[in-house]
């Protein structure tokens, strides 16, 4: 049984809306800048690609002041996402939540960490543990939704969004949901994570060159670039969805999930090609069916190159591959999901959207990496990456038409 995809939404860097983020990244634009905040003048990294619509513009003033950034951009992303899906009558009880995040409320316990140290218990929030709560994103959707199904909180890294999105369709596929809101949240841009990310040397150090400083699959790269936003999608029984007459976007035709259970950094191609295959498997397709590979695609040197082999073993040198974090930058938690939206959208529009700042292909890396401007395709399933520290590997395989299965070309 699949999953059809009938609602997006999602608020980044790019854009405070999908539409916005999705033309954005068909025109090549950038997402990263220079951080003016005074707390950056002493940190290796003064780059981020930051929500292009602050929050607090498009959410009531008191429902914001509730909640997390996290949790206000999963709200905001959700409910342009059911507003998409014509907001579907169901039943409460068959109605599920699954928002995954890498840090949750980190802003949060950061800042009443410091109220705590500065001012005493007595000045902490009341409201500190529930805007904290790395479940605190899908609790807010399922309250703002009214749904009794379950909501779950995958926490694995930069695979959290995919994995929320593979959990959605398991959920539809075991009959405990005939609609599942899936996705990812993540807002960490904060001196202590980028501090931290520059003593991993995994943070891009080009502070005065923001807009290039992303630049996956590059000979030169020399790291990602944190990002934040969210990306939600709705996932409906494609019997639901039929009987309501539904606008379908895409099929989710399967998923795969392993783990490498090598090292907590580095990833390992070995466990990618098991999560592609998988997720292959699953959509009962062959690797010569894949027309195009959304890429995980950091711009880490280990990455990359891993990813690159993995994707060349699993799924060959046929299809197009896109790297859209080059202009997002990277959204941890909700990077997987915002690869899945543009995935979805790359098959409903038979377009690809660049790889940007790529100038000098590594040498190394033998893929069809799209670049110089979007691809026109004749695409019917796509493959999005997503690999997270700890060794998470989440990979889905969307279709363009429900129920296609294709021929494919050598597996």
């Amino acid at each position: 049984m699949n999953a059809v995809v009938t609602g997006l939404g999602a608020t980044t860097p790019l854009g405070g809306d999908l539409p916005s983020t999705w033309s954005a990244l068909l025109a090549g634009e950038s997402g990263v800048s220079r951080i003016e905040d005074a707390w950056a003048g002493t940190l290796p990294v003064r780059i981020a690609a930051r929500l292009r619509v602050e929050p607090t513009e498009v959410l009531d003033r008191m429902e914001a002041r509730r909640l997390d950034r996290c949790e206000q951009v999963a709200l905001i992303a959700a409910r342009e996402a059911w507003a998409d899906a014509g907001r579907p009558q169901v039943d409460p009880e068959r109605l599920a939540v699954v928002i995954g995040t890498g840090t949750g409320g980190v802003l949060t316990l950061l800042g009443q960490d410091d109220v705590l140290e500065r001012s005493g218990a007595r000045r902490v929030s009341p409201r500190a543990v529930t805007m904290l709560m790395a479940n605190g994103p899908a609790a807010v959707v399922s309250l703002e939704l009214g749904a009794r199904g379950g909501a779950h909180t995958p926490v694995s890294a930069c695979a959290s969004g995919a994995e929320a999105i593979a959990l959605g369709l398991d959920l539809i596929r075991l009959g405990r949901a005939d609609v599942v809101v899936a996705g990812g949240a993540e807002a960490c841009v904060h001196p202590l994570p980028l501090a931290g990310f520059a003593q991993a040397m995994a943070h891009s150090t080009r502070n005065d060159d923001p807009a290039g400083a992303s630049r996956p699959f590059d000979a030169t790269r020399d790291g990602f670039v944190i990002g934040e936003g969210s990306a939600v999608a709705v996932l409906e029984r494609a019997e639901f969805a039929a009987a309501r007459a539904a606008t379908v976007h895409a099929t989710l035709a399967g998923a795969g999930i392993t783990s490498d259970a090598h090292h907590m950094t580095a990833g390992h191609a070995e466990g990618q090609v098991r999560a592609i295959r998988r997720a292959l498997a699953d959509a009962g397709l062959r690797a010569g069916d894949i027309d195009l590979v959304h890429a995980h695609a950091t711009s880490t040197p280990h990455g990359d190159l891993t990813e690159a082999h993995a994707i060349s073993e699993a799924i060959g040198l046929h299809a197009a591959v896109t790297a859209t974090k080059s202009m997002t930058g990277h959204l941890f938690g909700a990077a997987g999901s915002l690869n899945a939206l543009a995935a979805i959208l790359a098959l409903r529009d038979q377009v690809v959207p660049p790889t940007i700042n790529l100038r000098e292909q590594d040498p190394q890396i033998k893929l069809d990496i799209v670049t110089g401007g979007p691809r026109e395709v004749r695409a019917g399933a796509a493959l999005a990456d997503s690999f997270g520290f700890g060794g998470h590997n989440a990979c889905l395989v969307f279709q363009r038409e429900t129920g296609e299965r294709g021929q494919g070309g050598p597996s």
